[in-house]
Formats: C-alpha cells, structure tokens, sequence
C-alpha cells in the first residue's frame, strides 16, 4: 500500500510533468512535449478525427506543423488541476488557457477542459491518455462556446 507521503509525491511528480507539457507547448517544443507519452498513447485532442492512438498520436511532425501556425510563443496556463493518484494508475482535470497569435495574426485566447490519464511505467509516470474539449452551445447551433472563462 503506498504511504500519503509517496502519494503525495506522486502527485508532485504528475504535476510537474503536466506544467513541463504545458512549457513545451509554450517554447513550440514537440519532442519535449511528447517525451512523457506511452508509445499506445490515445489522445482525443480539439482536432478531428475523434481520437489518434499510438503513432498518430505521437506524430512530432503534425505537432510541429501544428506550432507553425502560431506566430510567437503558445502561452498555456493549467488551472483549477486537480490530481487523483493510485499505486500505478492516476488521472488529472483541469481548466487550461491558451493565448497566443495565429500566423494570420488572429489572437486567440481559449479555455479548455483537460483529462490526462497516466500510468507508473518501471517507476516513471507516462501519459496514457488525453482529452481536451471545449463546450458546444445547446441551442441547436452546434457552435463551439469559445468565450466561456472561469
């Protein structure tokens, strides 16, 4: 049974990974930013299709493309993160920003939810699983509710 003191721990270790993920974003860094993923990683990321799995979802060249179309730094900010640790299971949520310029020069600032599932793999925790989302407005529009802070 782990003690409070290395889940706690644990939990440290799983936030700092999440804030390095969030940095690489914001340094345009796709190997950093992939560099903690499980090689059978599942992301359902913003983008289309509804999810990638393992090598598509670990592509370093469509992340670095996707960087491309950013003028400047990615400016990510984690939020309200909250941690739940198991012996070798864990999984986080959290409300995060991103701000930055478009190479059109359109600002973007946009909030959105995030859970990451992790697993201790040979005592390291490695990403597993993503989900971002944003909300949809239930008016029938369909439309994404971009404006929406915390």
């Amino acid at each position: 049974m782990t003690t409070d003191t290395a889940r706690k721990a644990d939990e440290e270790q799983i936030r700092e990974l999440l804030e390095d993920r969030a940095a690489a974003t914001t340094e345009r860094d796709a190997r950093r930013f992939l560099s903690s993923c499980a090689p059978d990683m599942v992301d359902f990321s913003l983008a289309p299709p509804l999810q990638y799995k393992g090598p598509q979802a670990l592509d370093q060249q469509a992340v670095e493309a996707w960087y491309a179309t950013w003028n400047g730094p990615i400016e990510v900010s984690l939020t309200q993160v909250e941690i739940t640790v198991g012996d070798d299971v864990a999984f986080s949520h959290s409300i995060n920003r991103m701000h930055g310029t478009k190479s059109d020069g359109f600002e973007v600032e946009l909030w959105s939810r995030a859970t990451v599932g992790l697993r201790k793999i040979d005592g390291t925790w490695t990403v597993t699983h993503t989900h971002s989302s944003v909300p949809f407005l239930m008016d029938g529009s369909g439309r994404a509710a971009l404006d929406l802070k915390p």
